[in-house]
């Protein structure tokens, strides 16, 4: 079994624990996913199966859309509603006051990691310290907020819609922008919608992974490797050049020098390769070996 599959990620499931969950319904060991999502967050966890787990360092970079609720008034140390309080003031901000303090947070800003993530500083992992009560120094890390756009009022939170780049941090967005307003902010709820150009309207449940399990038919609820790589044209070679592939060697070629999906001639999907110099020379391989 070989595809990407798109998850619909249920709250106070840990990104791990879907995958463990995968394997068990998939009867397939190799399963990793090219984005983690907090325990309280919902929705798209794009998983990668079987073969196409060798594509999962392309997707990790790509761009994710989230929809998030900000609560100003409380600072956690969590950075979002789960933690425990440490500051805050109730004070009653404008919508005019919000979006003057959100355009400060659009373009390519720096984000300092919050304590309560995965990232290492001397070999351990910062929730870990957290965890034990300490904090260290962090590094402010360059992010891009492409887009940044307040989508009203829901009860106590703000709706915000954001794109962004690899690495950044919702919850540290709405801390920052909590901070900036002087009355604090955390996270309330997240909810990712898009991951490069995967959608969470194309998602499934765990129930319905399950049924199709069950039925016999999860396969069929994979989507091929190459959809991956849809934004790069696509090249088809011979049987002495898929030989070549396979053997790992270059293929001169007369193709305009870029980054091509390379398709066998029965129209299997073999590679991602790049062109140069006049030669094919291969990037990763997905075909089984």
């Amino acid at each position: 079994m070989n595809g990407i599959l798109l998850v619909d990620k249920p709250t106070d499931w840990t990104s791990s624990d879907v995958v463990a969950k995968l394997r068990g319904l998939l009867h397939e060991k190799r399963i990793g996913h090219s984005g983690t999502l907090d325990p309280m967050a919902t929705g798209l966890l794009v998983v990668f199966v079987g073969r196409a787990t060798r594509a999962v360092e392309f997707a990790e970079s790509q761009e994710k859309r989230y929809l998030a609720s900000l609560r100003l008034g409380i600072t956690t140390d969590t950075q979002d509603i789960t933690g425990n309080r440490v500051s805050g003031e109730a004070r009653e901000i404008s919508e005019e006051k919000l979006e003057e303090t959100l355009a400060r947070y659009r373009g390519n800003i720096q984000q300092i990691p919050p304590m309560y993530s995965a990232i290492k500083v001397g070999g351990k992992k910062l929730y870990e310290i957290a965890r034990r009560g300490g904090e260290v120094e962090r590094k402010p890390r360059p992010v891009c907020i492409r887009e940044l756009r307040l989508l009203g009022r829901e009860g106590e939170d703000w709706l915000l819609d954001v794109t962004c780049s690899k690495g950044t941090y919702i919850r540290t967005l709405c801390h920052d922008i909590g901070q900036s307003l002087g009355c604090g902010g955390c996270m309330s709820a997240l909810r990712r919608v898009r991951a490069g150009e995967y959608s969470i309207d194309n998602a499934h449940t765990l129930d319905e992974i399950r049924q199709a399990s069950e039925d016999g038919e999860a396969e069929s609820l994979l989507l091929p490797v190459d959809s991956l790589f849809r934004e790069y044209p696509s090249l088809s070679v011979d049987a002495r050049g898929e030989l070549r592939i396979r053997c790992g060697s270059s293929i001169a070629t007369l193709a305009e020098e870029g980054d091509y999906r390379i398709y066998g001639p029965d129209g299997a999907f073999l590679a991602l390769a790049r062109v140069s110099g006049g030669e094919l020379t291969c990037i990763k391989r997905f075909f089984e070996v």
